[in-house]
């Protein structure tokens, strides 16, 4: 389940990260977004998505279930899955708040999320 859980994430974050050609899916054609360096990293999150290309579309200004996106990485950087299964996934999410093990950058491998080197 942790797989499919993981996979599902991965989806979902790709609608907001970079991909091969450092283009964020989430803008879709928007040029001001996609390629000007004082917007292209502010992330915005629509309450929906286009099915095929993942522009975003509707309202920005929300954070609904897509403000999700930023928890979901969160925890595939920093919770171990056999952990999990030991002591339940409430237990090791709690343990991790009380012990303030909020990471300031996320260690995540070069490549999987960005897309390879974008500058």
């Amino acid at each position: 389940m942790w797989e499919v859980a993981d996979e599902i994430s991965h989806r979902l974050a790709s609608i907001f990260l970079r991909n091969e050609q450092c283009q964020r899916p989430v803008y879709g054609f928007s040029e001001k977004f996609q390629n000007d360096p004082h917007w292209q990293d502010l992330i915005l999150f629509y309450e929906y998505f286009h099915g095929d290309i993942g522009a975003g579309i509707g309202a920005s200004h929300q954070t609904g279930w897509t403000g999700l996106i930023a928890r979901l990485l969160m925890i595939q950087a920093t919770v171990d899955p056999q952990e999990v299964l030991e002591k339940g996934f409430l237990s090791v999410a709690f343990s991790h708040i009380a012990r303030s093990r909020v990471p300031t950058s996320l260690p995540i491998e070069e490549g999987i999320y960005t897309g390879g080197s974008c500058s």
